[in-house]
C-alpha cells in the first residue's frame, strides 16, 4: 500500500520587494515542515506582486533564469528540512524570450527541472500574453522522494486536456499554483460565482482523473483586484479535505490517503472505459459542419 503524503500549502500576500517575498517564502516552508509537510507548494508568482495588471516594460526586471537566484536558495532549504518544494517564478529563458514556470525541488535538494505554463490569459488586469510565451516543453511529471506530482499553473486550472494529459502520464497530485482574484467594483454574488466556478473545474480534474488536487492562491489587495486566496485540497473523488480563508495568510498541513486513488479509479472505472478510438476531434479547434 502506497503511504500517505502530507502537503503544504503557502497562501500569502506579497510587496513589490523580492527579497522579502522569498525570504517570507522560506520562513512559510520552514513552518509548513515545521507542521510535518513533505510536499510544500508556494503560490504563483510568489516573488513579487501580480504584475500583470498592466503591460509594463519595466517588469520584465523581475524575471530571472531557472535554475537561478530563487532556486539556489530553495534547493538549500528542501535539502536542510527534507521536503519537495515547488515554487512559481517568473522566468527569463533568454533575451526577450519569457516565461512563466514552476520549478521542482526534490526533498535533498536536488533540482528535478520545471514546467512552463502552457495556456496563457489575456483578460482584463490579466495581460499575460503581454509578458509570457506559452510552454513548450509540454506537460510534465515529477518523481520526488514522496510521491509523483504534476503541476499545472494558474490558467491551465480551466482545461481538462491539460489535467488529463498529466494524469495520464502518471501524476498521483496535481498542484496548481494560482495567482487569481475578484475586482473592487464586483458584486458578491457574482464573487461567489467565480469563486466555485472555479473550484468546482479542479475538483472536476481530481474525479475524472482519480487523483489528489492541490490549489495554492494569494491573499491581499492589488491594483484593484482582492485575491480571493480560498486554497483547498480535493480528495480523489472531489470532496474538500480543506478549504482556506479568502482573506487571511494561511499555511496548511494536509495528509492525503494514497490508496484512494486506486479505490475511486477501481469502483468508478473512467480511466478503463475511455474510447480513445474516438477522441482525434479534440485536437480541433471547433468542429464545424461539413
Amino acid at each position: 500500500m502506497k503511504q500517505n503524503v502530507k502537503v503544504g500549502l503557502v497562501q500569502m500576500s506579497c510587496t513589490a520587494s523580492k527579497e522579502e517575498n522569498l525570504a517570507k517564502a522560506m520562513v512559510k516552508v520552514k513552518e509548513a515542515a515545521a507542521k510535518g509537510a513533505q510536499i510544500v507548494c508556494l503560490q504563483e508568482l510568489f516573488t513579487s506582486l501580480y504584475f500583470c495588471d498592466v503591460e509594463d516594460y519595466d517588469n520584465f526586471l523581475l524575471a530571472e533564469c531557472i535554475p537561478g537566484p530563487s532556486t539556489d536558495a530553495l534547493t538549500k532549504l528542501a535539502g536542510e528540512l527534507g521536503v519537495v518544494i515547488i515554487a512559481s517564478l517568473f522566468e527569463k529563458r533568454t533575451e526577450g524570450l519569457y516565461h512563466n514556470t514552476t520549478a521542482v525541488i526534490d526533498a535533498d535538494g536536488s533540482y528535478l527541472g520545471k514546467y512552463r505554463k502552457m495556456h496563457i490569459p489575456d483578460d482584463p488586469g490579466y495581460y499575460e500574453k503581454f509578458y509570457f510565451t506559452p510552454g513548450d516543453m509540454g506537460y510534465k511529471v515529477f518523481k520526488t522522494k514522496f510521491a509523483t506530482i504534476g503541476v499545472l499553473i494558474c490558467w491551465d486550472q480551466w482545461y481538462p486536456e491539460a489535467s488529463r494529459i498529466t494524469a495520464l502520464m502518471g501524476a498521483e497530485i496535481l498542484f496548481y499554483p494560482t495567482a487569481i482574484g475578484w475586482a473592487h467594483t464586483q458584486d458578491n454574488a457574482t464573487n461567489t460565482e467565480q469563486y466555485n466556478a472555479w473550484q468546482t473545474i479542479q475538483r472536476s480534474h481530481a474525479v475524472a482523473n482519480g487523483v489528489h488536487v492541490v490549489s495554492v492562491n494569494r491573499v491581499g489587495n492589488e491594483a484593484g483586484m482582492k485575491f480571493w486566496g480560498g486554497s483547498f485540497v480535493s480528495n480523489p473523488f472531489g470532496s474538500i479535505l480543506y478549504q482556506a480563508s479568502h482573506d487571511e495568510e494561511e499555511v496548511i498541513v494536509q495528509e492525503l490517503d494514497m490508496s484512494k486513488s486506486d479505490r475511486y479509479r477501481t469502483h468508478w472505472p473512467f480511466l478503463r472505459d475511455r474510447r480513445i478510438d474516438s477522441y482525434a476531434p479534440i485536437t480541433k479547434r471547433y468542429i464545424d459542419e461539413n
